[in-house]
C-alpha cells in the first residue's frame, strides 16, 4: 500500500476496525474511506454497490461483522448468520465489480471443528462438525473464506483472509449479555471490587482453554499481510499460547485487585473445550505478536476504570 492509496475500512468503529484505523494513521495513511452503519447499511447490496462505484477504494479491510459471546451467538442465531453473510458477500462482490486492488477478510477461530486436534491448523477447516452455540457465525465466516478463495480462482481477485483468535483491547464490548469472556470478566471483577462483593460468578466449569490476542497485534498482522502476502491460503493469527478460563479469571482478579472468591456456575455453557491456534504458517512469513497477556490486560483495565462500568 502507498500512502496516497484510498483505503476502505469496513467496520471502522468496531474493536478491530478502529485498531486498523489507528495503525494506518500512525503510519501516515490519510486517504481513509469510512462509513458508519447509519450512513451505509452493509447488508443492503444496492447501497454497498453504489458506495463502491462512487468511492472506488484501492484497498479494503473487511472488519465489519455482527459479533457477540456464547449467549448472543446462541440466542440470535438467524441474525448472526444472515447479517454476516450479507455483509461479507456484498463487500467482496462489490470489490470485484469495482476493481479493488486487494481485500483482506477477517474471520474468527470459531471456523474450526469443535473437537479438532490442538493446536488448530488451517487445514482442519471443514473436517468435522462445528460447536453448536456459534455454528451460524462460524458458517458465515467460512463462507467469507470461500468467497475470497473462489473470487481469486474465478476472477483473479487479490482477496486474502486471516482468522484471528479471541481478541481483546480498546473499544471492546463490556455488555454482560453479549460480550466475550475476557471483557466480561474484567467488568465483573471491577464491579465486584468497587462494590465490595464477596464473590464473582464465572460461567461454566473454568476448565476450557482459550487463546487471547490484543487487537493492536491483529491490526499489525493485518497490515503485514496486506503488504506482504498474495495467495489463496488463509492464515491463523494468534499467539500460539492459551490459558484456562479459571487461570484467566485469577489473573484478572489479581490485576484488578479483587479480594473475594470465585464461584463457578457449571450450569452455564462452556463452549468449545479448547481453541488454540497453530500460528506457524504466519510465523514462517515473518510475523509474531508483541503484546503479552498480562501487559495487554493491564492496558485494557486502565480503559475500563475510566468507563464507570460498575454504575451501568
Amino acid at each position: 500500500m502507498n500512502k496516497e492509496d484510498k483505503i476502505y475500512i469496513a467496520g471502522h468503529r468496531g474493536m478491530v476496525g478502529s485498531s486498523i484505523r489507528r495503525k494506518l494513521e500512525s503510519q501516515g495513511f490519510k486517504n481513509l474511506v469510512l462509513r458508519t452503519s447509519a450512513e451505509l447499511d452493509l447488508r443492503n447490496q444496492e447501497a454497498v454497490n453504489d458506495f463502491f462505484s462512487s468511492e472506488k477504494p484501492n484497498y479494503v479491510f473487511l472488519a465489519a461483522a455482527k459479533v457477540g459471546g456464547i449467549q448472543a451467538n446462541n440466542t440470535y442465531r438467524a441474525d448472526f448468520l444472515y447479517d454476516n453473510l450479507m455483509i461479507e458477500a456484498n463487500i467482496i462482490h462489490a470489490s470485484y465489480l469495482n476493481g479493488v486492488d486487494k481485500l483482506l477478510f477477517l474471520g474468527s477461530s470459531c471456523i474450526y471443528p469443535k473437537h479438532a486436534s490442538q493446536p488448530l491448523k488451517e487445514e482442519y477447516l471443514l473436517t468435522d462438525t462445528l460447536e453448536y452455540t456459534n455454528e451460524p457465525y462460524a458458517i458465515a465466516k467460512i463462507a467469507g473464506i470461500k468467497l475470497c478463495e473462489n473470487y481469486r480462482k474465478q476472477y483473479g481477485c487479490n482477496f486474502i483472509s486471516a482468522m484471528p483468535t479471541n481478541l481483546y483491547g480498546p473499544n471492546d464490548n463490556y455488555d454482560l449479555n453479549n460480550s466475550h469472556v475476557l471483557p466480561a470478566l474484567l467488568r465483573k471483577f471491577h464491579t465486584a471490587k468497587i462494590n465490595k462483593y464477596k464473590e464473582v460468578e464465572i460461567w461454566g466449569s473454568g476448565t476450557p482453554r482459550r487463546e487471547f490476542l490484543h487487537v493492536d497485534d491483529l491490526a499489525d498482522a493485518s497490515l503485514f499481510l496486506m503488504n506482504n502476502y498474495e495467495g489463496e491460503e488463509w492464515f491463523n493469527v494468534g499467539t500460539g499460547e492459551d490459558i484456562s478460563i479459571k487461570d484467566l479469571a485469577l489473573l484478572i482478579k489479581e490485576i484488578v485487585g479483587f479480594e473475594g472468591e470465585l464461584k463457578f456456575n457449571a450450569s452455564k455453557p462452556d463452549g468449545t473445550p479448547r481453541k488454540l491456534m497453530d500460528v506457524a504458517k504466519l510465523a514462517s512469513k515473518g510475523w509474531k505478536y508483541s503484546i503479552g497477556l498480562r501487559e495487554g490486560i493491564e492496558r485494557v483495565y486502565e480503559e475500563v476504570k475510566e468507563m464507570n462500568l460498575e454504575k451501568v
